[in-house]
Order: structure tokens, then sequence, then C-alpha cells
């Protein structure tokens, strides 16, 4: 996919939200949110230039919060409906509540400091380097506005405002 083509997606996605809203099917509505969540997620993994979209360092973490969301997502629509006003609980909860907290909350919580603790073990100084170095030779063949260009030699006389000896 390039992209365009996923912007457009997300773009409507985006549509998909508000027509959603509008017709009040909240359930559809989640769910639609869910995946724009993961979209949004999934479309910072897009590579510089022209590359394709490259999910491969990504996928697992992709998957996983898409598999929480779902499991939760589901659960709270299965044991709550709008006009429910008895509950069963769990670990002093509502199980719909429950579920939210638990799938939607805590374990996509507990995944982001797990993943920020073995960050050393996968991002150590030489990942970081090479990053930085990709960067730099990025940085140096491109040319930016509003970006100072380099002079290799010192000016004319006549460049500097000074007289010559014509």
């Amino acid at each position: 996919m390039t992209r365009n083509t996923i912007m457009t997606a997300i773009g409507g996605l985006s549509v998909a939200l508000l027509v959603a809203a509008a017709a009040g099917t909240f359930r559809l509505f989640s769910y639609l949110g869910a995946f724009f969540i993961l979209a949004s997620f999934a479309a910072a993994a897009i590579e510089r230039d022209a590359r394709e979209f490259d999910l491969a360092p990504y996928t697992g973490l992709i998957g996983g919060l898409g598999a929480l969301f779902l499991v939760g997502l589901t659960g709270i629509w299965l044991t709550w409906s709008p006009g429910t006003t008895e509950f069963t609980y769990l670990l002093g909860l509502p199980i719909p509540t429950f579920f939210y907290v638990l799938f939607l909350w805590a374990l996509p919580l507990a995944g982001a400091i797990y993943y920020s603790v073995i960050f050393d073990r996968i991002g150590g100084d030489a990942v970081v380097e090479a990053i930085m170095t990709d960067a730099r030779e990025a940085q140096s063949e491109g040319s930016f506005p509003l970006v100072p260009r380099r002079v290799d030699s010192e000016p004319e006389r006549s460049e500097r405002g000074e007289p010559t000896d014509d």
C-alpha cells in the first residue's frame, strides 16, 4: 500500500465514524473507532521517501493492540445494554466496566510499560546510532526549504561590497 492509499483509508474511516455517530449506531462506532486508532498507529510506520508501507517491526504491537480492543469491546457490548440496571460484579466492578478497565486500559498500558523496559535490548546505542547515521545521510543529500545554503569558498571582493581593481 502506498501512503496515499493508507491516508485515504484513514479518511474513509473518519467519514464512517461520523456517519455511525450521526446514525446512533454506537456499537459500530466503537469498533470503527478502535480500527481508526489501529490504522493511525500503523500509519506511523510509513517509511520516508517513496518506500512502501512497512509494518514489519510493528506487526506484533498492532496485532496485540487490535486483539485487546476486539476482546474488550466485544466483552463490553455482550455484557451491557443501555437499559441494564443490575449488574454482575467481578473484582468489585460491573463486568462491562471490568472489560473496559482490563482490555482497553490496563493491558495496553502494561504492554507499553513492558516495551519501555525492554527497549534497551531492542533499541540500544548501536541501533540508535545506525538510525541517526541514516538520518544524517538523508538530510545531507536533500535540499530543504528555509535552510541556509553552504558556501564552500570565500566570496569575490565585489560580492562583499568592496571596490574591485577594474
